[in-house]
């Protein structure tokens, strides 16, 4: 689930950086580096992929009686500006597993060692999701590696679909209001969608995919000079229109309007709505027995067809001035090796590896295996602004989203945004 950041803080902080001096850059090329290393590995994450660290430190302790990792959980909303303080002062950790959004703001701010030539080493980096990796590039080096993904998918509920007399899942946006309209009034008792209307980082989480499946982004162009795309937006204005008119047609829980994320997803696990834009995190676990076997998943179809996904989820780095980089990059290569991604939906998230889908994994992870088999597809904005744009609570994507879904409308809603974002751009970029 995308968290909510707090941007101004976060910005400030890495601006902070580098009053003391860039950190020294760690050697990886020297030899044995990241073999037989000895020694503490101090690894800080953030709250929302503690579980999926959790189970890596677990595993990687019990088989390295030379390397031992220690491992720090951090809440999210602390966690960029906590790094930041560690850098201003000097004594970072070794590893840090990062929401794949910040990485971005984290290598451009020179806070990361630069991962391109221990990525070459990888015999599968080709199979590694190009989304995540993509947010952790700038320019030919990467700074970070994807390690466990938190990926948005569209689930539906089959046995709902069946007294609808629904025969699949939507392949356009125009289907799912459809389908919506066709569950809610068709099955009594029943909504046919479900979002989470006061949570800015999910609903983009969520929403967002719908977009890019159209082939559109709200950012394009080179980091610190881009330019963007939301006033004139087709399929940007198709979503909130989708919305809009499930909201008004009354297709989804008037519950949605004040939901923060608290009973995200509730609502579909107890059986009232036919369609949730969610994340294998929120069902792992918590699946009740009479939907065992009744739920499917695929990736969210654009307005006119194709499929995305939101690639959330932690890459994961060695900072500049780690103590012990050698015994980081001991740890970030087991977290890689296939035993270990295979049975990361154990954990509650997903593999960063196309090459772990197989049919064993099919059959053991059905509803996570299709966000594993979309990771082509999936995308995730790559920019400076992208929480002081949209996942903040006073973001202009907030502003928009709700006066276009539950205010004025669409139209006056999208023709004040582009301004909106183009300030959030301006204050990140500056």
């Amino acid at each position: 689930m995308r968290s909510l950041a707090v941007a101004g803080a976060l910005l400030m902080a890495l601006a902070g950086c580098g009053g003391a001096g860039v950190l020294p850059a760690v050697n990886v090329s020297q030899a044995g580096f990241g073999e037989h290393a000895t020694g503490t590995v101090r690894l800080w994450v953030r709250a929302g992929m503690a579980g999926a660290y959790q189970y890596l430190t677990q595993r990687f302790n019990a088989t390295h009686s030379d390397v031992h990792v220690e491992l720090t959980v951090i809440p999210d909303t602390q966690y960029v500006t906590k790094f930041a303080t560690a850098v201003r002062g000097r004594d970072v950790p070794d590893v840090v597993g990062i929401d794949d959004i910040n990485s971005t703001l984290l290598a451009f701010h020179d806070s990361l060692t630069n991962m391109t030539p221990l990525l070459r080493q990888l015999p599968f980096r080709q199979q590694l999701s190009p989304g995540h990796l993509n947010l952790a590039t700038i320019g030919k080096r990467s700074f970070a590696i994807p390690v466990a993904a938190d990926v948005s998918v569209l689930f539906y509920n089959k046995e709902i679909f069946q007294k609808a007399g629904l025969s699949g899942p939507p392949k356009t946006t125009a289907q799912i209001l459809s389908d919506a309209r066709t569950i809610t009034h068709k099955v009594h008792g029943v909504y046919g969608y479900s979002i989470a209307g006061d949570n800015p980082g999910i609903l983009g989480f969520t929403g967002l995919p719908i977009v890019w499946a159209s082939k559109t982004h709200l950012f394009s162009g080179a980091l610190n000079d881009q330019h963007v795309n939301v006033g004139h937006n087709t399929a940007l204005r198709a979503l909130l229109t989708l919305y809009r008119t499930m909201w008004v047609q009354h297709l989804m829980p008037i519950s949605d309007r004040t939901d923060s994320g608290a009973t995200w997803g509730a609502d579909f696990r107890a059986g009232t709505v036919g369609m949730w834009p969610g994340n294998w995190a929120s069902l792992a676990g918590k699946i009740p027995s009479n939907l065992q076997g009744k739920i499917g998943a695929v990736a969210f179809p654009g307005v006119g067809g194709g499929r995305s996904e939101f690639d959330g989820g932690d890459n994961i780095s060695i900072p500049r001035g780690a103590h012990n980089p050698s015994g980081a990059w001991e740890f970030i290569k087991f977290a890689l090796a296939k035993q270990q991604q295979a049975n990361l939906p154990a954990s509650g998230f997903t593999p960063v590896r196309s090459d772990v889908y197989t049919a064993q994994f099919r059959k053991r992870f059905p509803l996570d295996a299709v966000a594993l088999a979309n990771l082509k597809s999936g995308y995730a904005e790559k920019t400076l602004a992208y929480n002081l744009a949209i996942n903040q609570t006073s973001s202009p994507f907030t502003t928009m989203i709700t006066d276009a879904v539950f205010g004025g409308g669409v139209a006056s809603a999208v023709g004040g945004a582009q301004s909106g974002f183009e300030r959030a751009l301006q204050e990140a970029e500056d």
